[in-house]
């Protein structure tokens, strides 16, 4: 099984270990950093599927929030692009349900934690805002729709940094060691794909 791990920037990279995963050939963990936003994200990730074709994506790093706490983790199988909400009366596409794919792999299916819907934008949101969702971030939609195109299932696991309206850029840079900590634990402790 061929696994590839995504990850914005260097600050939220962790390299990932699942119990029981031997050096051998059996479980391949690829990793790829995308940058920030949704066209960069998206780029670099299908170029990535192309040339390695991994069975699984699973994105992780950090987000925002307007209505939970800074430490929260969320498993986010539902996507919703910010952008493209705002003209969903156009009959755009806005939405993204990456749970019955993985399901039918039987992917991540027993990992314990809080489910959310993770609202992707290309902007930082600095200011208190109604958005649909528990957390944002700048790529997992981008990436949720690449991996939707060419069919490979994929799941983001997002740490919570920053409260929308309160400092939001600088508890950001603050908590990504946190972040990391608390995202290498909860991969330790997922138990297997």
């Amino acid at each position: 099984m061929k696994i590839l791990i995504t990850y914005a920037v260097q600050g939220e990279f962790v390299e990932v270990k699942f119990p029981g995963m031997r050096g051998d050939d059996e479980v391949l963990v690829g990793y790829l950093r995308t940058g920030i936003g949704k066209v960069k994200s998206a780029y670099y990730l299908t170029d990535a599927i192309n040339r390695l074709a991994p069975d699984m994506v699973i994105n992780m790093g950090t987000a925002g929030t307007t209505n939970h706490h800074v430490g929260d983790i969320f498993l986010c199988r539902r996507f919703v692009d910010r952008d493209m909400q705002r003209v969903k009366d156009l009959g755009v596409e806005y939405a993204i349900d990456t749970s019955a794919m993985l399901e039918a792999k039987g992917y991540c299916c027993h990992w314990q934690g809080a489910e959310g819907v993770c609202n992707t934008g290309d902007s930082f949101l600095t200011e208190r805002t109604d958005v649909e969702g528990d957390v944002v971030d700048m790529e997992a939609y981008a990436q949720a729709w690449a991996c939707q195109a060419k069919g490979i299932p994929f799941i983001a696991i997002k740490y919570v940094t920053d409260v929308i309206g309160q400092n939001s850029i600088k508890h950001w840079e603050d908590k990504q060691a946190d972040a990391r900590q608390a995202l290498e634990a909860f991969f330790a402790q997922t138990g297997g794909i």
